[in-house]
């Protein structure tokens, strides 16, 4: 049953980022339809990051406090009717607002994530289950382009802000009849019941915090900024490959629709991959060379961070075959780091407050995301097709120096348990 709630969660991501990345896919095409700027367009989706910015931690708490099955659904249902109403923006400030109002229900997302993967998942389970829960991330913006496109061409351009939303609500409706943690649920086995909750730690029993008294806490762990400051390092690539690549590939290549819609789902595709691959890599490295759960997460997130310089090689390349190619590399390299951060907040913070932290993981990441992309605008403004040379440059760069900061703030120094030596007779 646990797999069933993991399949049912990365459908609701996987329609989460579908509606989220609808705006990106659109974008050529509302840009000449509302004689919008770079500028402009800039700030619409930075609407939706502040919003989401400052939500995240919210709704993070707020599932901690109320939990999943109704937080979650409630905040499905809103983001949903949202993006239908996108269909009847008129300017770029109405895409603006509604931007503003799915950006505060759409973070719900990231701290259900984790919530979800310590309710239903022993703790030896935890990051494969996340490589896999993670798909959904990355799979909406993989099935975006090709859904968008088609819903555009037969249908128009308001249709694929209507079906994506339509299909939300009947998610939301699916969720809320299902889902239940394993203690209460009447679909779990209860063999299945006891391996889950056998490791797991005691259910918290005391008073759960306020809001600012949960998020005073968090902010005293020293650790929890070996996985905020690298978040905020490593966001504003992401929201490029969501927002700003079909607008690369547009004014540096001469793409048009049809062809971002057949190539811009390739980073997602390399992120799915590379989510479930790093759900792999820290057993394996923990086993392997005997490194705790978080010591091997920091080298799986490292790894990725290398695999970010591809973005930086984008930037010089000429053939945009090849940098639709390295772009996509750049995807999987950010999945495998952020995912990663994810098993972090999971080994390092109580389960009472793990929503929370994540939700506050989030914000340290939006904020990023809402300056790059009001300085990614600006650029590619002043600066037309060129600006975006030092903008991938940089995006490839940042996520060594998270990798970095990983090492100083939350690296396990404390000695592993030495392997065991058979004793003889």
């Amino acid at each position: 049953m646990r797999w069933v709630i993991i399949v049912l969660f990365i459908s609701g991501v996987t329609l989460n980022y579908v509606t989220r990345n609808s705006l990106g896919i659109m974008a050529p095409e509302l840009k000449t339809l509302f004689n919008m700027s770079n500028e402009q367009y800039g700030y619409i989706t930075t609407a939706f990051q502040a919003a989401y910015t400052i939500a995240q931690p919210i709704c993070g708490w707020l599932i901690d406090v109320i939990g999943l099955k109704i937080g979650f659904a409630v905040c499905a249902v809103l983001w949903s009717i949202t993006c239908i109403f996108h269909s009847g923006a008129a300017n770029w400030i109405h895409l603006a607002i509604l931007r503003f109002f799915m950006g505060t229900t759409e973070a719900a997302a990231a701290p259900a994530n984790a919530k979800v993967m310590t309710e239903w998942f022993p703790k030896k389970e935890r990051t494969i289950a996340n490589g896999w829960g993670g798909v959904g991330f990355s799979l909406g913006g993989m099935l975006a382009p090709p859904l968008i496109y088609g819903l555009h061409s037969v249908f128009g351009w308001q249709a694929a802000f209507v079906v994506p939303g339509a299909l939300g609500i009947v998610w939301a409706l699916i969720w809320w009849k299902v889902y239940a943690p394993p203690r209460e649920s009447k679909l779990i086995n209860p063999a299945e019941r006891e391996h889950i909750l056998a490791d797991q730690d005691p259910p918290f029993t005391g008073k759960k915090p306020a809001l600012w008294t949960s998020l005073g806490q968090l902010l005293k762990i020293r650790r929890f900024y070996g996985i905020a400051l690298p978040a905020f390092l490593s966001e504003p690539a992401w929201q490029a490959l969501g927002f700003w690549v079909p607008l690369y590939m547009a004014q540096v290549h001469g793409f048009k629709l049809k062809d971002i819609a057949m190539f811009a789902w390739l980073p997602f595709l390399l992120a799915d991959i590379s989510n479930v691959l790093g759900g792999y890599m820290v057993p394996l490295l923990s086993k392997r060379f005997n490194l705790s759960r978080i010591n091997a997460a920091v080298l799986t997130s490292t790894t990725g961070a290398f695999c970010m310089l591809c973005l930086t090689a984008a930037a010089f390349s000429q053939n945009p075959y090849i940098a639709v190619l390295l772009i996509s590399m750049g995807g999987f390299g950010h999945q495998l780091v952020s995912s990663m951060l994810g098993v972090l907040v999971m080994e390092t913070i109580p389960a009472q407050q793990v929503a929370t932290a994540n939700g506050l993981r989030g914000s340290f990441a939006w904020v990023a995301a809402a300056i790059s992309t009001l300085v990614i605008g600006h650029v590619t403004t002043l600066y037309g097709a060129g600006g975006f040379f030092g903008v991938f440059i940089c995006l490839g760069l940042f996520d060594l120096v998270g990798a970095l900061l990983m090492f100083i703030f939350i690296w396990d120094r404390r000695p592993s348990m030495p392997p065991a030596v058979p004793v003889m007779a």
